[in-house]
């Protein structure tokens, strides 16, 4: 375990790979104190500059993360659905604008914010016996961490509604089908699958990548007319950046860069 580890979350520093692994056994539901601890651990992650990319998984074979836990809104109280609400919108929003890559290693059910978490991550990999739901409309709630977006953005609205309004569950090979994974495999092969894919992102420009990614997301609140402008900009602005002449001057070298992430 690396000095980034808390109660509820076990982190591994492999190369320039930062592992994630959800430690709330037996089901890894989220806790205000374990979104807050993902917020805080993703901010730092983000000032260390050693890390190029994020791998999130649960601990042991059945859950990746079955959501919240729902004695919290036993009672009723509107001010712990408030507080909760925030810090659920904290963690992941802070999860989705990380400035390398995220990749989910679902290794088993994710359910509710479990999978919120999971659509907040930039990549989903999925074995291939993990299931995948938003079912808070079964009890009388809605996904409140970025579900009802980011689930319409990558399968669509009429999957979302099915699975949202008609509580439809999704197996790892359905979810390939719809776009909500990236990728399925074997048992047990999730997060060295996650590790291998973010292996890739080191041999590429930190900084570009960055630059990229904000591009990427942007297509979802802007017209395309106006990032378009804004993608000639960001590629002028690489000029500034000590990677862009470490690259080139690499691939003229015929030697593998050196990055500086800066």
């Amino acid at each position: 375990m690396s000095d980034y580890s808390s109660q509820f979350l076990r982190v591994d520093v492999i190369a320039h790979t930062a592992v994630i692994t959800f430690n709330n056994p037996p089901a890894h539901t989220w806790t205000a104190q374990s979104l807050a601890d993902l917020r805080d651990l993703v901010l730092a992650l983000n000032e260390d500059k050693n890390i190029y990319a994020l791998v999130l998984t649960g601990d042991g074979e059945k859950f990746f993360s079955a959501g919240a836990d729902l004695n919290v809104f036993a009672d009723g109280d509107k001010q712990v659905a408030t507080d909760m609400s925030d810090i659920f919108g904290q963690a992941f929003e802070t999860l989705s604008t990380f400035r390398g890559v995220s990749i989910s290693a679902i290794n088993g059910y994710a359910m509710g914010g479990g999978l919120e978490v999971a659509l907040a991550c930039d990549i989903r990999i999925a074995e291939e016996h993990a299931v995948m739901a938003l079912p808070e409309a079964s009890v009388g709630l809605l996904p409140c961490a970025g579900g009802t977006q980011n689930l319409a953005l990558l399968v669509g609205e009429g999957w979302a509604k099915r699975m949202i309004l008609c509580g439809e569950r999704v197996k790892a090979e359905k979810a390939l089908a719809i776009n909500l994974i990236e990728e399925v495999v074997p048992q047990g092969e999730g997060k060295s699958s996650a590790i291998a894919l973010a292996e890739k992102v080191s041999k590429q420009s930190p900084v570009a990548v960055t630059a990229c990614k904000r591009l990427i997301q942007k297509n979802r609140i802007m017209p395309i007319n106006k990032v378009l402008i804004q993608e000639r900009q960001a590629f002028v602005d690489l000029f500034d950046s000590a990677d862009q002449t470490e690259g080139v001057q690499a691939f003229l070298e015929k030697r593998k860069p050196v990055w500086l992430n800066k």
